[in-house]
């Protein structure tokens, strides 16, 4: 497969600071505001090194989006963790505006469910997506997740 998914290190903190300043103004429409200093190394050094201890208690597990030759395309999160009876989970992500529309975000949504129910034993993932975001609409229906409710803001 030409993209795959990689838990995220500290020492990405450098390209993914590089890669989300140049992503700021494509995925303004979807992402919270951010500070400032989201966008510096050492923003992302601290969110990375958050990212080690959620994964390491399991309630969180981050990856990066790679092409074949490592090159960093985007974000996923397994976030938000639940154990007990109901072992679920909620899925986000963001692809570089350069690799939309090449099936990156199928792919990786792809390999994360994998990790999700097989590795992480997971029974269900959710995800929560802007609904004017028909973009992500079609990974996720393309995964066969269905639309189960519409949040208020």
């Amino acid at each position: 497969m030409p993209f795959r998914l990689r838990p995220t290190v500290p020492a990405d903190a450098p390209a993914l600071a590089a890669l989300a300043r140049s992503q700021r103004e494509h995925l303004a429409p979807w992402e919270p505001e951010r500070q400032a200093r989201w966008f510096t190394e050492a923003g992302q050094r601290e969110a990375l090194e958050q990212a080690d201890r959620d994964r390491a208690a399991g309630r969180s597990y981050a990856f990066v989006i790679t092409d074949d030759a490592g090159h960093l395309l985007g974000r996923l999160t397994l976030a938000s963790v639940v154990r007990g009876a109901g072992q679920f989970c909620s899925i986000g992500y963001w692809i570089a505006r350069e690799a939309t529309g090449r099936g990156v975000a199928t792919a990786a949504v792809g390999q994360a469910l994998q990790i999700a129910f097989d590795e992480l034993g997971l029974h269900r993932v959710q995800a929560e997506i802007l609904p004017h975001n028909h973009a992500s609409r079609r990974v996720l229906e393309h995964h066969r997740f269905q639309r189960y409710g519409l949040g208020r803001v």
